[in-house]
């Protein structure tokens, strides 16, 4: 009988297919806990890592200028104790700012003048009225009747439809000064009676 016998090529291939295959294996082992240890490297570096700190906000529109806080010189002319009176209230009614202007102190007259902003706009309360002509313009802001009077570095705006008059001075830096004398009107309107006659232009 014929003895069957396995060749020397047949026994040294299965070797060589178990050290590939325990090669693959390995490679897979690897490939997969390479990219694990990674991330675990990555979340424990972030949990032992400083936090970030939080970027500084970004100031918004409506944010309050830089501005000196210096007291602003302001005359303080006697009152009569009527004048007096609204004047007071006018100025307990003035808001903190006007836009973006704070307020800042005046040197006199604290219960009839005030100020905001730097260069300061300026209101002062009392007075006598303007001389209004015929011709002139007169502006309706939120129920306040102004005239306005332009000056080199200012505009110079006054009610004439209240009893006691309110002055309020915008400086030229300040574009469009009606739109200035909106939240001044408002507290005009809360304080400053309105007075018996006003010039044809103002509105009823």
């Amino acid at each position: 009988m014929e003895e069957v016998t396995s060749s020397p090529a047949s026994d040294e291939s299965r070797p060589a297919r178990r050290d590939r295959s325990s090669r693959s294996a390995a490679l897979w082992a690897t490939l997969v806990a390479v990219p694990v240890t990674l991330a675990v490297a990555g979340f424990t570096f972030a949990k032992l890592a400083p936090d970030t700190p939080a970027a500084a906000p970004s100031p918004s529109a409506s944010a309050v200028r830089p501005q000196s806080t210096a007291p602003v010189e302001l005359p303080a002319p006697a009152l009569a104790e009527r004048p007096a009176t609204v004047c007071r209230a006018l100025v307990s009614q003035l808001p903190a700012t006007v836009r973006d202007l704070a307020q800042r102190p005046v040197t006199a007259g604290a219960e009839q003048n005030a100020a905001y902003g730097d260069p300061a706009l300026t209101v002062a309360c009392g007075g006598t009225p303007p001389i209004v002509q015929p011709t002139d313009e007169v502006w309706s802001v939120n129920k306040v009747c102004w005239h306005a009077v332009q000056e080199a570095d200012a505009t110079v705006l006054t009610t004439v439809d209240r009893e006691t008059p309110v002055r309020v001075r915008v400086p030229k830096q300040y574009e469009q000064p009606l739109q200035w004398v909106t939240p001044i009107s408002d507290a005009v309107v809360a304080s400053v009676p309105a007075a018996k006659t006003a010039p044809s232009g103002c509105s009823a």
